[in-house]
């Protein structure tokens, strides 16, 4: 066990491995969130959420994959995709690449947790969220349901010719955001709905780049509900 009470790393064959928590019920797991850190940190950070999470989702193993590449920024941290002197097409290529690598993780994770793909849900903050809304709607099956902290959606157009599955999608997001703006929740909720992805959104008033307790909350009901099979809420 790590200092998080993690379980050190999942490993696989398709390069990402990080820390997993197993269900608190003890039992085989019947659900798995997938939480994918941002630029600069790693999987280490976000499995800090499993436990806020793991009394509503008993049954549900938390796994925080470690991007693939070492961040530019950073000496130690690792990123998905660079975009520091970058035009949009070269960032584009970028999560392209980073998405091929976490869609095949996903698929190993899958059969590792011998888990549903409708039992699978994406938590993204960030650059993770960039990636989950990428890599989610591509997926020929729809997944349970992708919670973005603030995140955005990159390429809608592109979107709107690959997408393959419409699983729903909460965006949560400060309006107090520096570092990705938050008109960004808005312009990718537009987008999805536009191509009749089930959207709800939260506003965070004065929120900086961050994870609130309200935030996780929300985040919390949400999965829920998403990974039993109820129906979705009202559009926020």
């Amino acid at each position: 066990m790590d200092r998080k009470g993690a379980s050190p790393v999942m490993n696989n064959p398709v390069d990402l491995d990080g820390p997993v928590v197993a269900p608190v019920s003890g039992g085989a797991p019947r659900q798995l969130v997938v939480l994918l850190h941002g630029y600069g940190a790693d999987g280490n950070d976000l499995i800090d959420l499993a436990p806020h999470w793991a009394r509503q989702l008993p049954d549900a193993a938390f796994v925080s994959p470690h991007a693939p590449f070492p961040c530019e920024a950073s000496p130690y941290g690792r990123q998905w995709f660079g975009f520091e002197g970058r035009d949009q097409a070269e960032i584009y290529a970028g999560v392209q690449e980073a998405a091929g690598i976490l869609d095949r993780f996903l698929d190993v994770a899958l059969a590792h947790f011998s888990v549903a793909a409708d039992r699978m849900a994406l938590v993204g903050f960030s650059q993770g969220t960039m990636m989950a809304l990428h890599v989610a709607p591509r997926r020929e099956t729809a997944i349970g349901g992708i919670v973005g902290y603030s995140g955005r959606l990159i390429g809608p157009e592109q979107l709107g010719r690959e997408i393959r599955s419409r699983p729903p999608v909460l965006l949560i997001h400060g309006d107090g955001d520096p570092v990705v703006p938050f008109a960004s929740m808005a312009a990718a909720a537009a987008a999805l709905t536009a191509l009749k992805v089930p959207v709800e959104t939260e506003r965070r008033p004065g929120l900086p780049h961050a994870i609130d307790p309200e935030g996780l909350a929300r985040g919390g009901a949400f999965l829920t509900r998403v990974l039993s099979g109820q129906p979705a809420a009202a559009k926020a």
